[in-house]
């Protein structure tokens, strides 16, 4: 553990670093250093290496391959007349090798002054060693930008989360596997879009900014348009706005978005976080179940080659049906001290919720339906221990105000939720389309402000989603994907802040 003088001495020696980077930086600028804005690398690190990597010696120095890369200068190692960096671009690393037989000695002592972490650009001729790493032969080497503060010691990656998280630009200078990670987010994200365009489905764009919170049970980021002199709120969801696109008459729309909830922080939550919401008229929660998973076996094929997740030490299987269970048989399953009988006895469930978590509120447990106290039930036991893709079905109607009742049980809605590994990673159903029925809904949220919710988040009436509704929407399918998480299991990341570029933390 890091002792406070161990902290004291690292703060001093930095600074005694920085002081010497910038009367170095000072220096420079008196010869007419600015900062140049006209360097144009020819070719990547990854470009020379593919082109160059498989052809031996005698056949490269018959081409006489000249190249100019750029990169920052991640080792160095003087040797006294000959010296070898490493030097990194956003493609990978190259070694350099600088001699004073093939450059001016000026240049080689202004070589010698640069440090670790400087941005450079370097002309040369592609050879190999004898040791046969292909390397780059300088001709010439000049700095485009000082790096005033020196990087980490430790520069093969960053484990103090202080640093990686809220320095990410360091983290990434720095730790491959970080980099890697969201080059790959960027790859899962871009298939995304091209499975759902090859489905038939169109991108949207719908309001970051609503003047009525909805779509969702959470508590919402308020702001104030001064113009308008307004309060308006950050989206909690995009759904209502997505349905009416519905209406109006696209029949598969689809949009990739940022929602934001005013609530914790924790491993599987970020109050700013990625979603896809996507809706398909004349189709069903059944229809959206099958579509969601194969859009998700598709896309870890794409990535990975592969119709299973390697996560946290265990395989998930993508290849095989992923399993449905409606709530009361999935805590059965999951935890052998239950029955069916308890779980459709009133009372026993709110003696066993009272003895789970004495903090569920005690009107909660007094006023709740047999539904909820069950759902309850759920979330408490058995969410975190479904590994394999699983879709709990059949939600009660009281915790689904959006979603269509089922023609079979009118206690339950043709709704489901996508658990994998223990997280939630998709909610979708039959989308409700009965403007009456919908408006009766959503006023009777509103009159009990979900007051028997854990949660306790108001509830607003959207009066112009059901005049929407009260123009026609044709039977419809809804569901959305939580991106950042399913970027966790298919990069094989236990923390949401690992898929996230910049999570929000703490002050310091």
């Amino acid at each position: 553990m890091t002792n406070k003088t161990d902290t004291v001495n690292s703060d001093h020696e930095e600074n005694r670093l920085v002081l010497e980077r910038r009367l170095k930086l000072n220096k420079y600028r008196e010869t007419g250093f600015t900062y140049p804005n006209n360097i144009v690398p020819t070719e990547s690190n990854i470009d020379i290496i593919n082109n160059y990597k498989d052809l031996d010696s005698d056949v490269i120095n018959l081409k006489d391959v000249q190249v100019k890369i750029s990169g920052r200068m991640m080792l160095k190692r003087i040797m006294g007349k000959a010296s070898f960096s490493t030097i990194q671009d956003s493609t990978g690393r190259i070694q350099i090798y600088i001699s004073k037989k093939n450059v001016d000695e000026k240049i080689y002592n202004d070589f010698k002054q640069f440090d670790l972490g400087d941005i450079l650009s370097i002309e040369g001729r592609v050879f190999k060693t004898n040791k046969g790493e292909l390397s780059i032969n300088v001709k010439s080497i000049s700095l485009i930008s000082k790096a005033i503060r020196p990087l980490p010691e430790k520069f093969h990656g960053i484990s103090d989360p202080n640093i990686k998280y809220r320095q990410r630009y360091i983290d990434l200078i720095v730790t491959e596997e970080t980099k890697k990670t969201f080059e790959l987010r960027s790859k899962i994200i871009t298939n995304i879009r091209q499975h759902m365009s090859k489905e038939g489905f169109m991108e949207v764009e719908t309001p970051m900014l609503h003047t009525i919170p909805g779509g969702a049970a959470a508590k919402p980021f308020t702001t104030h348009h001064n113009s308008l002199n307004m309060d308006m709120y950050l989206r909690i969801a995009p759904e209502l706005y997505l349905k009416r696109l519905i209406v109006g008459g696209f029949d598969k729309v689809f949009e990739l978005n940022r929602n934001f909830r005013n609530e914790g922080i924790s491993p599987r939550h970020n109050p700013e976080f990625t979603m896809m919401e996507f809706y398909a008229t004349y189709t069903d929660y059944n229809w959206m179940m099958n579509f969601t998973e194969r859009l998700i076996c598709e896309i870890s094929i794409a990535i990975n080659n592969k119709n299973y997740l390697d996560y946290q030490g265990k395989t998930i299987n993508l290849s095989k049906p992923f399993e449905r269970l409606n709530i009361r048989s999935a805590i059965c399953k999951y935890n052998k001290k239950y029955n069916i009988e308890q779980l459709n006895d009133y009372a026993f469930l709110q003696e066993e919720l009272n003895l789970i978590d004495k903090m569920i509120p005690k009107d909660f447990l007094k006023s709740s339906k047999l539904g909820e106290l069950q759902l309850c039930l759920f979330e408490k036991t058995t969410e975190e221990k479904i590994w394999d893709p699983t879709y709990i079905i059949d939600y009660p109607i009281e915790t689904s105000p959006l979603a269509r009742q089922s023609d079979i049980d009118k206690k339950i809605t043709e709704r489901f939720e996508l658990f994998i590994a223990g997280k939630e990673i998709a909610n979708g159903f039959s989308e409700l389309n009965d403007p009456e029925e919908q408006a009766r809904r959503l006023l009777e949220q509103v009159e009990n402000k979900n007051e028997n919710s854990e949660e306790n988040h108001q509830m607003f009436f959207d009066s112009d989603y059901i005049t929407a509704l009260e123009y026609g929407m044709p039977p419809t399918g809804g569901c959305g994907i939580g991106i950042d998480r399913l970027v966790m299991l298919i990069t094989n990341k236990s923390n949401i802040k690992d898929v996230i570029l910049f999570p929000h933390l703490r002050e310091k």
